[in-house]
């Protein structure tokens, strides 16, 4: 079990455990946010579920049916988490409503104690998390770690409201101040709709290969300071999982014997996966550098396909 996976389990079940928690304790203790708040976990056990899984796809090795390899299963659980916080999102602000406008009773102060745990367990496992997936450079298990971020801030909405539906309407003669716990609820859903911006934004990057420049740059600089390379014509770069996948053109003196151009060719694709972090593989395409009689490019001599 490799370490991003190891992680997931441990999210996977400390989600589970403590979204069951919050909604006994919610019915029990009359919480809108709290019960709104276990749905939001019940949504990030399901992402765990998810992540777990793209990870054991991400990790098999590249096949003939697959020659770039699986990677891209992390992108694909990525987005799918983005739509379940949505939907947690949209299912918490409707239930809040619905709640304030039914009369109700006041939160039971318990209640509090169970949500500042939570808050503390989910920020540790955040932190824990996301440390390995940024090691790693992994979308779903960033993904995931965000999971553990988005329940913690919840929870902590959920804190603030329920102290003020709890002890609001004594301390200050204000009975309305009972809808606290329903604000909080809907604060709560606002965050996580921006989480799962964050979390699907990147996602679908990787899903229609878009491009990093600053990335490209760098690859550029590296292979033009090879020997050998007289100018790179071309990069493009792609995710694809935990790593880069990478493609250049290079340039090289068109009267070197086929043998040499080849071997400046794999020069470039080795310093770039020795010099550059992130980069899973590197396609390099060899090709002739010609000058008009004036020194300038005069660009590139096309091979036969």
């Amino acid at each position: 079990m490799s370490p991003l996976q190891r992680n997931t389990l441990i999210g996977l079940v400390a989600s589970i455990l403590l979204a069951a928690a919050k909604l006994v304790a919610g019915i029990v203790g009359c919480s809108t946010a709290l019960i709104a708040d276990s749905i939001e976990s019940l949504a990030d056990s399901i992402g765990s579920l998810l992540v777990w899984q793209a990870l054991k796809v991400a990790a098999r090795p590249a096949d003939d049916r697959h020659p770039w390899g699986y990677g891209k299963a992390e992108a694909v659980a990525s987005l799918l988490t983005g739509v379940l916080l949505l939907a947690a999102a949209v299912l918490m602000t409707v239930q809040s409503i619905h709640e304030i406008l039914i009369p109700h009773q006041a939160p039971a102060w318990w209640t509090l104690l169970l949500l500042a745990t939570v808050t503390v367990i989910k920020e540790l496992l955040f932190r824990f998390m996301i440390r390995h997936a940024a090691a790693e450079t992994s979308d779903a298990a960033t993904a995931d770690a965000w999971h553990q971020r988005s329940d913690a801030i919840t929870s902590a909405a959920a804190f603030i409201g329920v102290s003020v539906a709890v002890w609001g309407p004594e301390l200050c003669g204000l009975p309305a101040l009972i809808f606290a716990d329903e604000a909080a609820a809907i604060l709560a859903s606002g965050i996580i709709l921006m989480t799962a911006w964050k979390l699907a934004g990147p996602a679908l990057a990787e899903l229609l290969d878009a491009d990093a420049p600053q990335l490209s740059e760098l690859l550029r600089s590296v292979a033009e300071h090879i020997p050998g390379v007289k100018c790179v014509e071309k990069v493009r770069v792609r995710k694809s999982g935990a790593g880069w996948l990478a493609e250049l053109h290079v340039q090289v003196d068109p009267l070197l014997p086929i043998r040499t151009a080849h071997a400046v060719g794999g020069q470039v694709r080795a310093e770039l996966r020795s010099a550059v972090p992130g980069i899973r593989d590197a396609l390099i395409h060899v090709e002739p550098y010609e000058t008009d009689n004036s020194g300038g490019n005069a660009g590139l001599v096309q091979s036969p396909s």
